[in-house]
């Protein structure tokens, strides 16, 4: 089996790319923890002073493999109950350039992550979706917050609510993109930025970064913690569960029948 994530450095860059395009790189628990260790590890190598993260294939990532779901969660050991929280974690902490070059499908943790990152570089293909409500959930990722912070609390409520889907062009348009891009080109386009950003001291870049960010991280702790109890509360609720089980059977989700079926205490 193929491992979910792929490193490589050059000239001071960590390229880490989503290795699981059969599933367009969405995240099961494997490619969440691997994905984490490669934040971390970039983090600490004093020899890397920039990473870009891109997909495989011809997505960037799908967002959460809800496939995975379907045999139950397994039992975790270490500090992190999830492997989601784990790449928060990684995520939050990562002190140095963040880039990401992506195409095709960003979906979920596909586009929230995108948030995180310093310069985001989209193909002519990137399509962007915040599919949470439509799920029966909230918000992740932070992205409650940093969606908002980039684009405005209008705009963010709008693609938040409708969960619409978001061309890449117009991701440009709003903010969410640095720049636009052929797909075929969009990967060249970042690593040569990151090259350019990685001739500077490692210091020097991680410094910025901390002033740059210092405002935003009350934000996206709150947003968290919000996104947190938000979760605790839809998952698992009949429209959470129909969502679900829609998505599986490859239809269209009923959620009026199953909040019927939930308060006339039937199984769902």
């Amino acid at each position: 089996m193929p491992s979910p994530l792929v490193t490589d450095s050059s000239a001071g860059v960590r390229l880490i790319t989503l290795n699981r395009a059969e599933k367009k790189n969405a995240f099961d628990d494997a490619q969440w923890d691997g994905f984490a260790d490669a934040l971390r590890a970039a983090n600490a190598d004093e020899d890397v002073a920039v990473a870009v993260v891109t997909g495989a294939g011809g997505d960037f990532s799908a967002g959460v493999d809800l496939s995975s779901f379907a045999g139950g969660a397994k039992p975790r050991t270490g500090p992190f109950a999830s492997g989601y929280d784990n790449t928060m974690d990684a995520l939050v902490a990562f002190e140095k350039p963040l880039l990401a070059a992506a195409r095709g499908v960003c979906v979920g943790f596909g586009a929230t992550f995108l948030f995180h990152c310093d310069c985001v570089y989209l193909g002519e293909s990137a399509r962007l979706r915040l599919p949470f409500v439509r799920l029966g959930l909230v918000p992740e990722g932070a992205s409650s917050y940093l969606l908002q912070a980039l684009i405005g609390p209008r705009r963010a409520g709008e693609l938040m609510y409708t969960a619409e889907w978001i061309p890449a062009a117009r991701a440009l348009e709003v903010g969410i993109a640095t720049s636009l891009h052929a797909d075929d080109a969009v990967l060249g386009v970042a690593l040569a930025k990151a090259r350019e950003m990685a001739q500077f001291p490692v210091s020097a870049l991680r410094e910025s970064k901390r002033t740059l960010k210092a405002a935003l991280a009350p934000g996206i702790a709150v947003a968290l913690e919000a996104e947190r109890a938000g979760m605790k509360a839809q998952a698992g609720s009949a429209e959470n569960v129909e969502a679900v089980r829609a998505f599986m059977e490859k239809r269209e989700p009923d959620y009026r029948a199953a909040r019927a079926r939930a308060r006339a205490g039937k199984p769902s």
